[in-house]
């Protein structure tokens, strides 16, 4: 992706210095700025080392707009969602480029009520970005730009009122805690502590000095994985860099990953209350069995956290997210949030015999094999051409049910594919899901044959 910039109706993100930099980051602010309610904005950002020159620029967006500004430093995503809700803020602000390597940095921009952008107000702001319409404030009505003492406070007493704290500190458990040297470690650090559990955090500095590729992969958590059963932990949590999502690992040093961290909170939650369950059309078909299992009803809503929080808040659902990790609780925010997964997988663990590991756990969810892929997207291909490009391969799959609302989603009922555009990224995604590896290994490359043929100029 180097040499490109990634602007969308979710915000943007490039290659630092070839593709994107501080003057497109003011730019960008200023865009976004004009576009919300009187009112302070919140600022924050996530532990790379550019953040520092990105928190300026953007804090000078903001306040030449006449906007007071609100720095509250290294601070994860989901709590920026509280503070703006919390606090009543016009808006905010978090820089950074969630998952990707250090070479990139970017920005996210949040509603009043605590969420992200939706596709209409982000829609408008791309508009006034292009136009450069912004709202330049005169010499003595530049906005103030000041921090914000304790940012974590509220986001955290949230947290713990929706898990059982004295079952869990009965417990006394060791976690390790791959915060990725990100901003997710100061709060989980706290969080672990409070929860009374002996915490054994590595990369707990935000400073953006990752141990490896910071996404939470299997692959790149391979080290983290030995980590856990060395200090005897029951469960090992791993973050990405501004801590909206959450990977886990077992007792034994088993990668348990993303997709079954909603799984598992799930499980929790529902044992708490009946209700909804909303995940997007990419999410295993775990937490659905798991909630279908239970009675609840199951929606799911094109990708990304926005049309997440659409779904729940329409269908009152008490729990929904993503299968990248991505928790999302209403009863603490309207944003993925990887505190809200480590509280409910140990009030999990709690819940149960102290000689019921994580694994036992795990062992019960409704399981299924998920294989994913990534093709180029071909360039000038446009939106017309990628729903031609889903036509010509949805008529290759006579008798799947299709679901158009978000690229192509395929479905035989035990089984499914996704394919849908990147919104960060010049790519293709390819997502297949079945009862076994093979089936859905055969799913995934059958359809991805025919997206790399039909999408050849």
């Amino acid at each position: 992706m180097k040499g490109t910039r990634i602007a969308s109706v979710s915000g943007i993100r490039g290659w630092v210095g070839d593709g994107l930099d501080p003057a497109a980051a003011l730019e960008f602010a200023a865009a976004y700025a004009a576009g919300c309610a009187p009112g302070p904005i919140v600022l924050s950002h996530d532990g790379r080392r550019t953040a520092p020159v990105f928190e300026s620029a953007v804090a000078a967006g903001l306040a030449g707009s006449g906007r007071e500004v609100w720095k509250v430093g290294a601070t994860a995503t989901p709590t920026v969602g509280v503070l703006v809700r919390e606090l009543k803020a016009a808006g905010g602000v978090q820089i950074s480029a969630s998952h990707n390597p250090p070479e990139y940095n970017g920005l996210k921009f949040f509603q009043p009520a605590g969420m992200v952008l939706g596709p209409d107000e982000g829609r408008a702001m791309l508009d006034r970005w292009t136009r450069k319409e912004f709202a330049w404030a005169p010499f003595d009505a530049l906005g103030r730009i000041r921090p914000l003492d304790d940012p974590d406070a509220i986001h955290l007493e949230r947290v713990l009122a929706v898990v059982d704290v004295e079952a869990i500190r009965a417990r006394e458990f060791t976690v390790a805690l791959d915060a990725c040297h990100g901003a997710g470690g100061r709060m989980g650090r706290e969080l672990l502590r409070r929860l009374g559990c002996r915490a054994i955090v590595l990369g707990g500095e935000p400073d953006g000095i990752y141990d490896h590729t910071p996404e939470p992969t299997e692959k790149n958590l391979a080290e983290f994985s030995k980590v856990v059963p060395a200090v005897g932990a029951a469960v090992g949590f791993a973050q990405d860099p501004d801590a909206d999502r959450l990977a886990l690992v077992d007792e034994a040093g088993r990668y348990i990953g993303e997709e079954l961290t909603l799984g598992l909170a799930a499980l929790r939650r529902l044992g708490q209350q009946a209700g909804p369950v909303v995940l997007n059309l990419s999410t295993s078909m775990t937490t659905e069995a798991l909630a279908r299992g239970r009675g609840c009803p199951v929606v799911r809503t094109p990708v990304g956290e926005i049309h997440v929080v659409g779904g729940m808040l329409a269908e009152g659902a008490v729990i929904g997210g993503e299968g990248n990790g991505g928790v999302i609780d209403p009863r603490v925010g309207l944003v993925r949030d990887s505190f809200v997964g480590m509280a409910l997988t140990l009030d999990l663990l709690a819940s149960g015999p102290a000689s019921k590991p994580l694994s036992a756990w795990v062992g019960e969810l409704p399981r299924f094999a998920m294989v994913k892929d990534q093709y180029p997207l071909p360039p000038g291909l446009g939106a017309e051409g990628v729903a031609r490009l889903w036509d010509r391969v949805a008529a290759a799959f006579d008798g799947a049910e299709a679901d158009r609302r978000d690229g192509l989603r395929l479905s035989w009922g035990d089984r499914w594919a996704h394919v849908r555009a990147s919104n960060t990224e010049p790519i293709v995604r390819v997502i297949a899901e079945g009862p076994d590896a093979a089936v859905a290994r055969a799913l995934a490359d059958d359809l991805g044959r025919r997206v790399a043929a039909e999408a050849r100029p």
